[in-house]
C-alpha cells in the first residue's frame, strides 16, 4: 500500500501548491487523481518519486517511510515524455530496463512481451522521432513497465491515445492492478476515470476536496429524480421542486428529494412518461459539484 500523509509544498513567493494533500492506494487498486490544470496532481506524483521534497507530509510504502531502494521498484510515466527521441524503440526499451538492473536476458523477455502487448512490434526498429504522439505513448508505457513494477505512477497516460490505443493501454493497466499492484494515474478525462477506476481522489488548490470510491462519491450526492415526459401539457411541472427542460417533444424534468409518487402522477396525467427513475450523478458532475 501506498499512503500520503499530510504533504505540503510550496513554489517561489508563497505560491501553494499542496496544502496538506492525504490518501492510501491499496494493492491491486487503480486510483484516478483528478483536478484542474495546477491542482497539484504532478507536483504529489513528483514528491513520490523524489523528483521534489515535500515541505511538510510524509511518504509511506507498506506502512514505512518510502527509500530510495523501494522507489527503483516503481514505474513512472511523467507527463513531459523522457524519451530519447534518437534512440530506436527497442534500443529505448533496453536501456531504461538495464538502468533498473535488470540482465540483459531479462531485458530481451520482458521487452518482447511488452511491444507485442502494446502493439509496438512493428516499431522496433523505428526511430522514436519517427512515432505518432500515441505510439511515443506506448513507449514511454512501455519503459514504466519493463522492470515488472510493485507500483505504477502514471502522469497523463491516455493523452493523445485514440479510442483502441486507450482500450489496449486500460487493459495493460487492469491486469497489473489484477496483479496486486496499485495504480495511480492522472487524467482530464473523467468519463475514462469513472470506467476505469475503483476509487478517485479530487483535489483542487492543493487540496484534496473528496476522496473514496466511485460507488461511495456518488452515494454521498443527493439523489436525483428524473422523468421524461412527451407531448406534456403546459405548466403541468408547476409547484414541483425540480429543473424542467425541453428535448424537441419531450419535458425533462430534474427533481433532488420530495415525493416520487407525487411526481408520477403529475407527469402520467401531463402526457406520455418515457422514462421515470431516479438518476445517479456522474463523476464529472461530482467533480464540478466538489470543485465549486
Amino acid at each position: 500500500m501506498l499512503e500520503i500523509r499530510g504533504l505540503r509544498k510550496t513554489f517561489g513567493a508563497g505560491k501553494v501548491a499542496l496544502d496538506g494533500v492525504s490518501f492510501a492506494v491499496p494493492a491491486g487498486q487503480m486510483f484516478g487523481f483528478v483536478g484542474a490544470n495546477g491542482a497539484g496532481k504532478t507536483t504529489t506524483m513528483r514528491i513520490v518519486m523524489k523528483v521534489l521534497t515535500a515541505d511538510e507530509g510524509e511518504v509511506l510504502w507498506n506502512g514505512r517511510p518510502l527509500t530510495f531502494t523501494e522507489r527503483r521498484t516503481f514505474g513512472y510515466m511523467p507527463e513531459e515524455r523522457g524519451l530519447y527521441q534518437k534512440m530506436r524503440v527497442g534500443e529505448q526499451i533496453d536501456y531504461f530496463g538495464r538502468l533498473h538492473g535488470m540482465d540483459a536476458a531479462a531485458v530481451v523477455k520482458a521487452r518482447e512481451a511488452l511491444v507485442e502487448r502494446l502493439g509496438l512490434a512493428a516499431r522496433v526498429g523505428d526511430a522514436v522521432e519517427s512515432l505518432s504522439l500515441g505510439n511515443q505513448q506506448r513507449v514511454q508505457l512501455a519503459v514504466a513497465l519493463i522492470h515488472d513494477p510493485e507500483l505504477l505512477i502514471l502522469d497523463e497516460p491516455f493523452s493523445g491515445l485514440d479510442p483502441i490505443a486507450v482500450d489496449a493501454l486500460a487493459e495493460v493497466l487492469h491486469e497489473r492492478a489484477r496483479g496486486g499492484v496499485p495504480v495511480i494515474f492522472s487524467s482530464h478525462q473523467l468519463e475514462l476515470v469513472e470506467r476505469l477506476c475503483d476509487a478517485v481522489g479530487i483535489v483542487s488548490a492543493g487540496r484534496m476536496v473528496a476522496s473514496g470510491t466511485v460507488d461511495e462519491l456518488r452515494d454521498a450526492e443527493a439523489r436525483r429524480l428524473r422523468v421524461v415526459v412527451r407531448d406534456a401539457k403546459p405548466g403541468w411541472a408547476d409547484g414541483l421542486a425540480g429543473e424542467l427542460s425541453k428535448d424537441g417533444d419531450r419535458d425533462v424534468l430534474t427533481v433532488a428529494g420530495g415525493d416520487d409518487q407525487a411526481v408520477l402522477r403529475k407527469a402520467a396525467e401531463a402526457g406520455h412518461v418515457e422514462f421515470f427513475g431516479v438518476e445517479r450523478p456522474t463523476l464529472v458532475e461530482i467533480f464540478r459539484e466538489a470543485v465549486a
